[in-house]
């Protein structure tokens, strides 16, 4: 599907059918995420993939009722701890030649950011707007698939993590229930070109 037709065609979904999505659309949309551009190469985004009704059963009481009736459900999660692989990351980024036609000083960057560590609440958004490139990513991925998702932020993210096991690495970001639609959602009303843009400088 061209770009700009999934960009203004995608609506988020909340009725689903019953049918399953194959595994091989499942692994598309996460390679979709995968792929997705991540500040500083950190790639903090980490997935649970739900299909069991048990899970579903369990996590019903903590999110909104239709999205534990879709076929999949993503868990978009964010690791804390990639936070001590930047140094790697930024090393993986000079190597591929990422600097090449805009060259950056690495070592100087790592230096200043040695002497100037992100607090923590800073740090835990910063992962958190890398997942949401990621989930993005996957919706439109799941449009072209013929599938439809709803972005979901209502949810007890420590009940999900402690549904899913997850240790206290993992923040739990948003929910991604995905599945064929079930509905056909009129365009939702947008702000125009000119309510959005501040000034042109």
């Amino acid at each position: 599907m061209e770009l700009s037709a999934a960009i203004e065609n995608r609506r988020s979904i909340r009725k689903f059918k019953p049918d399953q999505v194959p595994d091989d659309h499942i692994k598309a949309i996460l390679e979709a995420a995968r792929l997705a551009p991540s500040g500083s190469n950190l790639q903090p985004s980490r997935y649970v993939v739900i299909k069991s009704q048990e899970a579903k059963a369990k996590l019903a009481e903590h999110t909104l009722p239709f999205v534990t009736k879709a076929p999949v459900i993503i868990v978009c999660c964010t690791d804390s701890q990639v936070w001590s692989t930047a140094p790697e990351r930024w090393t993986e980024l000079k190597g591929s030649g990422a600097f090449n036609d805009n060259p950056l000083d690495v070592e100087k960057i790592l230096e200043y950011k040695k002497k100037n560590p992100l607090d923590k609440e800073t740090a835990k958004a910063y992962s958190w707007l890398n997942a949401a490139i990621a989930i993005d990513h996957m919706t439109l991925k799941a449009f072209d698939l013929g599938l439809g998702s709803c972005w979901i932020g209502i949810l007890d993210r420590e009940k999900t993590k402690e549904i899913l096991e997850l240790d206290d690495r993992y923040d739990v970001v948003a929910l991604l229930p995905i599945g064929y639609p079930d509905q056909n959602p009129a365009p939702r009303p947008r702000l125009t070109l000119n309510e959005i843009l501040l000034r042109e400088l």
